[in-house]
């Protein structure tokens, strides 16, 4: 499973919101859904993320493996 607990708190350390990312830098209000839900995501929009908040993409993202029955 993949988590975006990261992103929310590199962008709350940066002081940018959703707003902001949909407003000024053009990320698409679905795409903002999907994170919010822990749906994936393109390399392409995870780049754009990297780019905008300045950071790697451990700071988007982490994945949690499966817990085996």
């Amino acid at each position: 499973m993949v988590s975006y607990k990261p992103l929310w708190m590199t962008m709350e350390k940066q002081g940018i919101s959703t707003y902001t990312l949909i407003e000024q830098h053009g990320i698409n209000p679905r795409t903002i859904n999907n994170l919010k839900h822990n749906r994936g995501i393109t390399v392409y929009t995870l780049e754009r993320l990297c780019n905008i908040l300045g950071c790697k993409p451990n700071d988007v993202l982490e994945f949690i493996p499966d817990k085996e029955g």
